[in-house]
C-alpha cells in the first residue's frame, strides 16, 4: 500500500512512516519542514509543500495521482496551545485551510481512506475517565481547530464518499528509535528532561490535587503505541465494506493514569537524580485527573497499548543519551 503521510517528518508522523516501511508499505511524505526534521525520513519520498498555500489543493492532487497513493494519514498541523492563543487566525489557517486542501485533493483524486490526527484537547477541561461521547468543549484555539477539523472530515466523508477515522491522542511520550525522539520541549517528559539535563530542578505545578500524591494524573501513551494505532485505523478503513460509518473518532491512550510526580521521579532515577523538583502553584484549568476510555478503539481496531510508563521513560532517557553520544 502506498500511503501519503502529511507531516511525516514530525515526531509521531516519522514513527508511522517507519512502521509502514517496516511492514512493506510505502510512505510518501508531504511536509513543509517548518517544524519537522528531514533526518527522520531519510530514504522516503518527500514532497515539500505548505498545505496552507493557495496552490496546495491542486499540487496535492497532482502528488496523489503521480504517486498512486492508496490512502492518506494527515498529521501536518500546528500544535502549541500558547501560540494558538496568541495567533488564533493563523492557527485556523494552518490547521483548517491545510486540512481543506487535503480533503479537496483526496476527493479530486479519488483517494478514499483517511486517518486524521486529532487530540484529546477537543474535550477541553474534561476530568476523570473520558469516553468519545463526552462533551467536546475545547478551551483554546488549538483544541477548537482540532474539533472543527473533525467536523470538516466528517462532513466531507458523508458528502463525498470518503472513509475516515479521527484519532484523539492523550499524552504522547517516549521514542521508538532514539533518532525519532520528540525534540520539541512542549510536554511534561521532554520539559522535565531538559531541566534535569541542565542541572535544574524539574517543575511540578500543584501538589494539592485530590489524587494519591497530590499531583495531576494523566494518561501517558507511548509514541509507538500511537503509531501502531494509526496503522490499525488505516487497515480497518482499507478493509472495510459499506457497513462502516463514514467517520468515527477514537481515543488513543492506555486507559490508566500516572501522576506528574511519578513521571518526574522516574526520570530523576534514570538520570542520576539531580535537584529535587520545585512545586509551583496550580495552573489555571488543569483538572486533577484525566484518563482515556479506550474501549471503543479496542473494539473497533483490535488495538490496545502495549507499553507502560516504564517503557516510555526508558525510551525517552535512552534517546537523550543517544543525542549526547553516550
Amino acid at each position: 500500500m502506498r500511503v501519503l503521510v502529511t507531516g511525516g517528518s514530525g515526531y509521531i508522523g516519522s514513527h508511522v512512516c517507519r512502521l509502514l516501511a517496516e511492514r512493506g508499505d510505502e510512505p510518501i511524505v508531504v511536509d513543509d519542514l517548518e517544524t519537522g526534521i528531514r533526518d527522520r525520513i531519510v530514504g522516503f519520498q518527500l514532497h515539500e509543500l505548505d498545505l496552507a498555500a493557495a496552490d496546495a489543493p491542486a499540487e496535492l492532487e497532482r502528488i496523489l495521482r503521480v504517486e498512486r497513493a492508496d490512502a492518506v494519514i494527515h498529521f501536518a498541523a500546528r500544535k502549541q496551545v500558547a501560540e494558538s492563543v496568541e495567533r488564533p487566525l493563523w492557527y485556523a489557517r494552518q490547521n483548517l485551510v491545510g486540512l481543506h486542501a487535503v480533503l479537496s485533493a483526496m476527493v479530486a483524486a479519488g483517494v478514499v481512506p483517511l486517518v486524521f490526527s486529532s487530540s484529546a484537547a477537543v474535550y477541553g477541561d474534561a476530568a476523570g475517565v473520558v469516553a468519545e461521547d463526552a462533551p467536546t468543549e475545547p478551551v483554546n484555539p488549538y483544541g477548537r481547530s482540532k474539533l472543527a477539523g473533525e467536523w470538516l472530515v466528517a462532513d466531507a466523508a458523508r458528502a463525498h464518499g470518503l472513509r475516515a477515522t479521527s484519532l484523539r491522542y492523550f499524552n504522547v511520550a517516549g521514542a521508538g528509535w532514539p533518532e525519532l525522539a520528540d525534540r520539541a520541549v512542549l510536554n511534561l517528559v521532554p520539559m522535565a528532561l531538559e531541566r534535569i539535563e541542565a542541572g535544574e530542578a524539574p517543575v511540578i505545578f500543584g501538589d494539592d490535587y485530590p489524587t494519591p500524591d497530590g499531583t495531576c494524573v494523566r494518561d501517558f501513551v507511548h509514541v509507538l503505541d500511537v503509531a501502531e494505532a494509526h496503522l490499525a485505523a488505516l487497515d480497518a478503513l482499507v478493509g472495510a465494506g459499506s457497513e462502516l460509518e463514514p467517520h468515527r473518532a477514537l481515543n488513543i491512550g492506555t486507559g490508566s493514569g500516572a501522576s506528574v510526580a511519578e513521571v518526574v521521579a522516574g526520570l530523576r532515577r534514570r538520570t542520576g537524580e539531580g535537584p529535587e523538583p520545585v512545586i509551583r502553584p496550580r495552573r489555571a484549568g488543569d483538572p486533577a485527573a484525566v484518563v482515556a476510555d479506550v474501549a471503543r478503539a479496542r473494539e473497533a481496531l483490535a488495538w490496545t497499548a502495549a507499553y507502560g510508563l516504564d517503557a516510555i521513560l526508558d525510551s525517552a532517557v535512552d534517546a537523550l543519551s543517544g543525542a549526547r553520544g553516550e
